[in-house]
């Protein structure tokens, strides 16, 4: 297994040129418990390692912190001590959301994935808003976008057919495929995907077969799989750990904990590119302060009567328009509060040292 086979490419090689001059070496993070990372080298080598002090100083909230898929700069340590990361390449691509809660913090999912593999099914879990929000999410990440309808098996032609469609109306571009993790189709589809080199990352909520395509592409059950819910058609949910492991044949897969909260972590301009079919009736309203409720001449509320914009989608729009704009103002109460903490503790500081100088003149009898 060589770097080129973990994903390492000409981005990484040149940023990591003056950590190589001191020695360090490159590693791919492929595990994190609550104290330290497994990391994966050239070679087919791997090493416990730890977060080193200047890294750990250095990051301004969680998200800078290291992350599975992420690239860093290790140095070795003798037998006994820890080998040190000291340093994070920059991320190719980033999917995250928002930190479930009423937190403003960015969550990391996965690092450096070239796709993101969406798995939802074709009963119970279907749902074009929360698909919506995944689409939006990994727009702004950088990776490929795959939306996987698992569990086709339980619905006829036509079924399917409506659910491929309705996922093109809200993007018309998106890729769309059915599989059957219990016949097995599923596995030809994800293997489609990789090659020596090329990392996916598999999302979505628990009991909608994930773990099973997890299981069948790797070849093995390392993965537990529990019995499906008779009520809900869901299987219980079954990894609890982020993960990325080699894939026989080449590639690489990142497996994640079932998704509860789809939270926004994007901006304006996404949003808007992601919504362009909105985006397009608001520039024909023909008042630009249209509110798009009663306003004459008001575009969406035309399309919306016409039966040519789901009202739901626009609804959907307007939800997400107002989650990012109370994540942004939470960030900016955020920043301030961080602001004044800096300054405080300038403050403090000085006022220590004042104190010490002057405990230093008293002690040497100068006035």
């Amino acid at each position: 297994m060589t770097l080129q086979d973990l994903g390492w490419n000409e981005f990484f090689n040149e940023q990591f040129e003056p950590f190589r001059k001191k020695g360090w070496e490159p590693a791919r993070l492929a595990e994190e418990t609550k104290i330290n990372f497994r990391a994966l080298l050239d070679g087919e080598e791997e090493l416990e390692v730890v977060t080193g002090g200047k890294v750990w100083h250095e990051a301004t909230c969680d998200a800078d912190l290291p992350a599975v898929g992420d690239w860093v700069a290790i140095e070795r340590q003798g037998d006994d001590d820890e080998h040190i990361i000291r340093a994070r390449l920059e991320r190719r691509t980033t999917f995250s959301r928002k930190m479930p809660g009423k937190s403003s913090e960015e969550q990391v999912i996965a690092a450096n994935v070239d796709l993101v593999i969406v798995v939802t099914d074709a009963v119970a879990d279907f749902n074009v808003r929360r698909l919506e929000r995944y689409l939006t999410l990994i727009a702004r990440s950088g990776a490929r976008p795959v939306i996987l309808i698992n569990k086709a098996d339980l619905v006829n032609d036509d079924e399917m057919a409506d659910l491929v469609a309705a996922v093109h109306e809200i993007e018309p571009q998106a890729e769309v495929r059915g599989a059957s993790a219990l016949k097995g189709t599923g596995l030809e589809i994800l293997k489609s995907y990789l090659s020596p080199g090329v990392t996916m990352a598999l999302v979505g909520s628990s009991g909608v077969g994930k773990s099973t395509l997890v299981n069948q592409l790797l070849g093995r059950d390392e993965v537990w799989t529990g019995d499906v819910n008779e009520v809900t058609g869901k299987g219980r949910h079954t990894t609890s750990w982020r993960e990325l492991v080699m894939v026989p044949g080449g590639g690489m897969l990142i497996d994640n904990p079932g998704i509860r909260e789809v939270q926004m972590w994007t901006d304006e301009t996404t949003l808007r590119e992601q919504f362009i079919d909105i985006e397009e009736l608001t520039s024909q309203c023909r008042f630009s302060d249209c509110s798009h409720q009663k306003d004459a001449g008001c575009a969406i509320v035309a399309a919306v009567e016409k039966g040519e914009l789901d009202p739901g989608r626009y609804e959907s729009f307007l939800n997400l328009e107002d989650e990012i704009a109370e994540l942004n103002r939470r960030r900016k109460k955020r920043q301030m509060a961080v602001e004044r903490w800096a300054k405080r503790d300038r403050k403090i500081k000085a006022r220590n040292l004042a104190d010490r100088i002057q405990l230093e003149k008293d002690e040497r009898g100068e006035l």
